[in-house]
């Protein structure tokens, strides 16, 4: 296994080459000192559905996988719960006002961003919201489309934690 930190390059402080492990969770600058740790960070991702047993996927407008299909959601913000988080994710990427979520299980994953390989811990939620005829695509969303669960792919969705995901919840819908 590729150790989560060897993409890291460059040091943010000194800009030295100079790097070494420090252990698997760290790096360390030989120039400066400064130590980068690679904590997880979490995610969100939401499932909502309509009255017709369709489910709410977004088209990603950006790396990584752009162009696939996703699921809405994304990082949780400092001092914010994951039930907060995939409130305000919804919001963000297509304009629909949560009215309750309810978490449903846990996946680890590697996410590529700006270069690094992040460990996340992407939390699912069943999300239910104010008004559907007020969704649209925005933030990193190129489109949204409304796909029945007998006719979803897992294949097209581009990252492995939302596929994975995803064949979770269709056997257990």
């Amino acid at each position: 296994m590729e150790h989560p930190l060897s993409k890291f390059k460059f040091c943010p402080i000194c800009g030295s080459t100079h790097f070494e492990i420090n252990n698997f969770k760290s790096k360390k600058c030989g120039s400066c000192g400064f130590t980068y740790y690679a904590n997880p960070s979490s995610a969100t991702v939401a499932f909502i559905m309509n009255e017709k047993d369709e489910l709410l996927v977004v088209r990603r407008k950006n790396e990584p996988a752009k162009g696939n299909l996703d699921l809405p959601g994304g990082f949780v913000d400092m001092e914010e719960t994951g039930e907060e988080g995939v409130m305000r994710e919804v919001m963000e990427e297509t304009g629909l006002e949560a009215t309750s979520v309810a978490y449903q299980f846990s996946i680890p994953n590697l996410y590529l961003y700006s270069g690094l390989t992040i460990h996340t811990l992407d939390m699912f939620y069943i999300v239910e919201v104010k008004d559907l005829s007020h969704v649209e695509a925005k933030d990193d969303a190129a489109e949204y489309l409304w796909i029945p669960l007998n006719e979803i792919r897992i294949e097209e969705f581009g990252l492995h934690s939302i596929r994975q995901g995803l064949s979770r919840f269709l056997k257990e819908s």
